[in-house]
């Protein structure tokens, strides 16, 4: 289940004693904990509880986030090369870089120092709760983007049990498993998981095979001091199956495209992190924690075959390969994280920093049916990046809290290019962008409480957000001159709370609707130099505007033996230019307009579960032109169950009708009939799951 929460910053064991903490977590792992919370961001929030996800089946991000409002998540494949997209960010004609969204775990950053997630995004298994701070909302956790952020909350043996085993199958040769064990012993506690995923998936061309190690290892020598440090593996190979033109959509959805067939494209990405945080309860009043994170990431991606030409035409030469591309780079960034808490009298006030430091170093290579045939570009990127903000709650008057503040950004971007043919990589670059970028972002709010369960929260904030690297060398002009920096203001309002049936049931609500102008926004629109191709470029004005809605309930009958719990998150979105020279009030391309997305559960006291589960999509545009549309479709689903306190298993059926329908689709400028741009959706599948504790 989603439940409207505040945006947090630390661990299951890290907690105030006091719940009204400003935009801090206590993830103490029951429902009543985690309302308490509400109160605390004047904007939307959302946490996914990890446990949810025992009673569906949870392959990738998009599975992870179904019931957040106000994200658009979706896979080509089912597997986890995902775009996401949070209030209408990274709605680019690349995709590449999947930024616009900042990832932390257990509050310290896992994003790139440039803002970058292409590499990979975090398994939502390996968490115990997922907190989504959608745009403004996530000022307090130093993230300066347009989408927000989210933090994964890993588990510990203090908040888990000792053992677990979790075994999944399914359509498409899903196989799974997961065990964990752990323990506490005086002070020490120390918990490891060990994955392994592998699945052929519904398209051609689509298979995974994945295998991790997760694990935390905890000091608490007293109440008042912890020190916790975390562990990471995980080496996924993906295949991708590409994007298909309409009429081979129309004619097998689930084929691959023959180009990333011959080109043999895939993602595959080897990563390690190691992580300590120490929390430090001062006095009643005041804490601090403070954390450091190392990550380093390998990555190897062909993903463009050869594009030949015969110059020549019928004559005697041979055609050419003028064009392939595998991208091949090692990573390495640094993060830490600082946040001191002092509450007095009616003032809260929480203060912060986030750094990160990002190296990168690689090229780019021809391809030859997923080798490398030789390099065509060197690459070395480095970004470095400090966020710091101060933030004061003051209950100013009873059932009155004013929320108010800034953060400072500092950034800096050095992109070095070598052409592999005509410069030694030794000798210098052949192309080079450098820049720094900084802001201060203002943010105020009000929160009005209504009852002790419910208010109303209004806030006015200011966005920004540097371009990624990637952006940077992609640059349509390219002069050496750096892209400017995207920046807006945003205005939101909104309601949450809970409130108590007849009998017993309760229903819980959170709505909000915000509109942001944004200036500068980086989209990648078409080159003039390369007709029907794509480039990074500021746009003037564009406008980000929606109404995210979750709600849900809980209906007793038959003495309270039985239930009926439906669960509902929906999204409006309204992102579109802003009388652009070029495209008007055109749609944003990528997003639908509206996203429905639900179930209602029957639910028995002994553990029995099942009901329907529903997405109900809008149409969206793929280009930014207008003149490519992919229309809304509806899907239907089944899931049935049981749960115990020492186990539980579940059943879930997708898309029940075979519906075909598109997933996720690739971006162009001006998109053509032509044009490969189409990723299929899941088609009917099954997908069995169990979970034993011990």
């Amino acid at each position: 289940m989603a439940v409207a929460l505040a945006a947090p910053a630390a661990g299951a064991e890290d907690m105030l004693a006091d719940p009204a903490t400003l935009d801090a977590v206590q993830v103490q792992g029951d429902g009543a904990a985690l309302r308490a919370e509400q109160s605390l961001t004047p904007g939307g929030v959302t946490v996914v509880d990890g446990r949810d996800f025992d009673a569906r089946n949870v392959t990738n991000m998009a599975d992870a986030l179904r019931y957040v409002p106000g994200v658009w998540a979706s896979s080509g494949t089912g597997g986890d090369a995902v775009f996401i997209s949070s209030r209408g960010s990274n709605l680019d004609a690349t995709g590449y870089d999947g930024n616009g969204i900042k990832l932390f775990q257990d509050g310290l950053p896992v994003t790139t120092a440039d803002g970058n997630n292409h590499n990979r995004f975090l398994d939502p298994l390996a968490a115990r709760h997922a907190v989504v701070a959608r745009g403004a909302n996530a000022l307090t956790y130093g993230a300066s983007t347009l989408g927000g952020a989210i933090d994964f909350i890993a588990p510990t043996a203090r908040n888990s049990a000792p053992g677990e085993l979790s075994l999944d199958a399914g359509s498409h040769g899903l196989r799974a498993g997961r065990l964990t064990a752990g323990g506490v012993s005086a002070t020490l506690d120390g918990q490891v998981s060990l994955e392994a995923r592998q699945r052929d998936g519904y398209r051609e061309h689509a298979r995974q095979q994945r295998a991790g190690m997760h694990a935390n290892l905890g000091w608490q020598p007293t109440a008042a001091f912890g020190l916790r440090v975390y562990a990471s593996h995980v080496d996924n190979d993906e295949e991708l199956a590409g994007p298909l033109t309409r009429a081979q959509f129309d004619a097998d959805p689930y084929q691959a495209q023959p180009a990333a067939v011959s080109g043999h494209y895939q993602l595959n990405v080897r990563s390690s992190r190691l992580a300590a945080k120490a929390s430090w309860q001062i006095d009643a009043r005041s804490r601090l924690e403070v954390g450091l994170s190392w990550e380093d990431q390998a990555l190897y991606h062909p993903i463009v075959d050869k594009v030949m030409v015969d110059f020549d035409g019928p004559g005697p030469l041979q055609p050419v390969e003028v064009f392939s591309l595998l991208r091949q780079a090692d990573q390495r960034t640094w993060g830490g994280m600082l946040r001191y808490q002092r509450r007095s009298g009616d003032h809260d006030l929480l203060a912060g920093i986030n750094l990160a430091d990002t190296r990168e170093q690689g090229g780019n290579f021809r391809n030859d049916g997923g080798r490398r045939n030789g390099r065509s570009t060197f690459a070395d990127r480095h970004a470095g990046s400090a966020e710091v903000f101060v933030v004061d709650r003051w209950t100013f008057a009873p059932g009155w809290t004013l929320v108010y503040g800034a953060q400072a950004v500092a950034a800096t971007r050095d992109v070095r290019s070598v052409d592999a043919a005509s410069v030694d990589a030794a000798s210098g670059a052949a192309s080079r962008v450098r820049a720094d970028y900084s802001a201060i972002n203002p943010r105020l709010g009000v929160i009005r409480a209504l009852a002790p369960s419910s208010e109303l929260f209004a806030s006015v904030s200011r966005l920004y957000e540097a371009p990624t690297s990637f952006e940077l060398e992609d640059d349509v002009r390219g002069d050496g001159i750096a892209l400017d920096a995207m920046h807006g203001a945003v205005v939101e309002v909104g309601t949450r709370g809970r409130m108590q049936l007849a009998g017993e049931g309760s229903w819980h609500w959170d709505v909000a609707a915000y509109y942001a102008r944004i200036g500068d926004e980086i989209l990648s629109v078409e080159d003039p130099a390369a007709p029907r191709t794509s480039l990074s470029a500021n746009i003037d004005r564009t406008v980000h505007a929606g109404v995210e809605a979750l709600a849900g309930a809980s209906l007793p009958f038959g003495g309270g033996i039985h239930r009926i719990e439906p669960q509902v998150s929906a999204s409006w979105n309204a992102f579109s230019f802003d009388g652009d020279a070029v495209y008007g009030d055109n749609d944003l391309p990528a997003a639908p307009r509206y996203a429905i997305r639900g179930e209602l559960m029957y639910r028995h006291a002994d553990g029995l579960f099942a009901g329907p589960t529903f997405d109900l999509v809008g149409a969206r545009h793929a280009d930014f032109a207008n003149t490519y549309r992919v229309r809304a479709h509806h899907l239907l689903g089944l899931r049935v169950g049981m749960e115990r306190a020492r186990w539980s298993v579940f059943g879930e059926l997708r898309n029940l009708r075979d519906a075909r329908h598109v997933g996720m689709l690739t971006v162009r400028d001006r998109a053509g009939i032509g044009d490969a741009l189409l990723h299929a959706g899941e088609p009917r599948s099954l997908y069995l799951g169990a979970r034993i504790r011990f």
